[in-house]
């Protein structure tokens, strides 16, 4: 059985009326159907190779599809950028390191038609390097390249939109990550490459792998150099929360934990933990609703924000404010944004010669490039990098309305049914929102024209 390649990142193109699929073999799911587990990202099969010749607006997805899409323009007003990019705080002078295994051949290609199509400047400079060894030749045909490039698609297109003067460095490894340690080396190498180096100012990664599909808790701490290196360089770390809600992958990559779990990278002290949100706009980008947390699973199939307890890492002393919610654990995530499939982000490129055009996607592998953008601008604001940001995050949710910390106390991540290889069916049940912080979102979510000024110059608690 091939192994899960979990980049976080759940996929939805659709090509009828109300016929709405997700990325990897498996149809949409109602409230009364089990889920069946797939891989990240989820196509399904019966719109595998459709695409959309012009980028959809919330109306279109909502008569053609029934779910909410939305264009930068939409989650540009949502989360208040505006309000900085107009006065040149748009991560000018700061550079995003995305790392993903293989890339993407057509992304600098991509990313222009892409700002062409929506009204945005072309980045400082988009580099590619391969650190961590040269990256096979990309095949068209090859189902883990076509889902890593979804991946660094729409992790570059939309770091991009919240951050449009930032660098962009992506990072392509030669090794696909999936459940336990396969890629994370590669990975390990490519960042410690960059940190080293003056490379890079953020990193994001969106993916993932369950705590459980190591081998023992040793073998996750022999991964951490980059993370202690990046500490040490005053770097930032960010990692995607997951798309599985409380539970994630098993390590056959086919079926799904049957009690709560956790994922490392998110997990680790060192990473900022980015979780999911589902977000209600209009075609201007005006809110019609509060944020809730992304759980979707049983409207339109999509899925469910990760965050949970750890079972490897203690409470870091950045949570002791909320030791009653974590208790002796590490709680993720620590803050959330835009992922949720009824809500889909609109991305374009053209790798694969069968489906050139606009596509919508999900998932915290949305919201952890989303919120590089935020903290490039904040280390912009600052005059320095800000590194390690989980003490300031904290530090800030004690004056939410003054910070830009929004609170999010609305909806769960309890993930199910599903139902696993042997035929079982199960629920997860997750953690619900409530005030102040959760293992649902964290601490919420920003308004970025108050949060990033706010985070620029917080105390690091």
């Amino acid at each position: 059985m091939a192994l899960r390649s979990v980049r976080w990142l759940a996929a939805a193109t659709a090509v009828a009326t109300g016929a709405l699929s997700l990325l990897a073999g498996t149809t949409a799911t109602t409230a009364s159907a089990a889920h069946s587990v797939a891989p990240h990202p989820y196509i399904s099969l019966p719109i595998n190779g459709k695409t959309l010749a012009t980028p959809p607006t919330t109306s279109f997805c909502l008569q053609n599809f029934g779910l909410h899409c939305y264009q930068p323009s939409q989650l540009t007003k949502a989360y208040d950028l505006a309000a900085l990019h107009d006065h040149g705080i748009d991560g000018r002078g700061k550079t995003i390191v995305i790392v993903d295994s293989f890339g993407s051949p057509t992304i600098a290609n991509d990313l222009h038609v892409f700002d062409q199509t929506f009204g945005l400047p072309d980045p400082p400079s988009l580099t590619v390097r391969q650190d961590a060894g040269p990256v096979p030749p990309f095949d068209p045909t090859n189902s883990d390249m076509l889902g890593w490039a979804d991946e660094t698609t729409l992790d570059v297109e939309w770091t991009h939109v919240f951050a449009p003067g930032a660098k962009i460095l992506l990072e392509e490894t030669p090794v696909s990550e999936t459940e336990g340690v396969q890629g994370f080396p590669e990975i390990v190498k490519a960042e410690n490459y960059v940190i080293d180096h003056h490379l890079g100012d953020v990193i994001t990664q969106s993916f993932g792998a369950t705590e459980q599909t190591f081998p023992n808790k040793q073998s996750i701490l022999n991964l951490r150099s980059a993370f202690q290196n990046a500490q040490d360089h005053h770097v930032t770390v960010l990692a995607s929360s997951g798309d599985d809600g409380a539970t994630d992958a098993q390590l056959n990559g086919s079926d799904l934990y049957t009690m709560p779990v956790n994922s490392w990278p998110s997990a680790d002290p060192l990473v900022t933990s980015i979780g999911g949100t589902m977000l209600t706009l209009d075609d201007n980008g005006n809110r019609l609703q509060p944020d809730v947390v992304w759980n979707d699973l049983n409207t339109v199939g999509g899925g469910a924000g990760g965050g949970g307890l750890s079972t490897v890492f203690p409470r870091p002393g950045f949570q002791e404010g909320v030791r009653s919610v974590t208790g002796n654990h590490r709680g993720t995530p620590d803050i959330s944004l835009s992922a949720a499939v009824d809500g889909a982000v609109v991305l374009y490129f053209s790798f694969d010669p069968t489906r050139v055009g606009y596509h919508l996607v999900g998932g915290t592998s949305e919201a952890s490039p989303e919120f590089a953008g935020v903290v490039a601008m904040a280390d912009q604001l600052a005059g320095h990098d800000l590194g390690n940001i989980n003490g300031r995050l904290y530090a800030l949710s004690h004056f939410r309305n003054l910070t830009g910390e929004v609170d999010v106390t609305q909806g769960n991540n309890t993930f199910g049914p599903f139902t696993n290889s042997d035929g079982t069916t199960h629920t997860v049940v997750g953690y619900n929102a409530g005030p102040g912080y959760d293992l649902a979102s964290g601490n919420g979510t920003v308004d970025a024209a108050r949060f990033v000024p706010a985070l620029a110059f917080a105390p690091n608690i």
